[in-house]
């Protein structure tokens, strides 16, 4: 299965579903333009696997790409067992996985349709060391 991104997503505002949109621009130390989640902090970027995305649909929600706040959905990585520090490269980007999962103070939409969501177990989150611009189908390199 290749790896590479399926989605990217941005929104004006925290706490709220992301859009897919045709490319995203990241930069260095900042994550990517016009996102709620950008700034200088270890949570630049959220990424999430559409094989995630896929186990809340098999619970008979309609999700789709975005709807878990992540700005990039994936396909073919196993993310939540990438160890912090892990680099990816993707296209001229390179991000550093810099968490893994996070902790849900208030339950989302998603948590009360289905009695659980999967972005604070599976999700993981990256800093910006190289910026660039990405989207669809990208490829996802791995150190090996």
């Amino acid at each position: 299965m290749p790896k590479q991104l399926i989605a990217v997503c941005i929104s004006k505002n925290k706490g709220e579903r992301k859009t897919p949109v045709e490319q995203v621009e990241l930069r260095e130390n900042h994550g990517i333009v016009s996102d709620a989640h950008a700034g200088d902090w270890h949570r630049q970027v959220s990424l999430l696997a559409k094989e995630s995305v896929d186990k809340m649909r098999a619970l008979g929600l309609d999700v789709d790409n975005g709807d878990f706040a992540e700005n990039l959905t994936t396909t073919g990585v196993d993310l939540p067992k990438l160890p912090i520090g892990t680099h990816l490269q993707i296209g001229d980007v390179l991000l550093e996985i810099t968490q893994i999962g996070k902790e849900c103070h208030h339950h989302c939409a998603i948590y009360h349709q289905a009695g659980d969501c999967i972005m604070p177990k599976e999700g993981v989150f990256a800093r910006v060391l190289t910026g660039g611009s990405l989207r669809p189908g990208d490829q996802i390199n791995l150190p090996s």
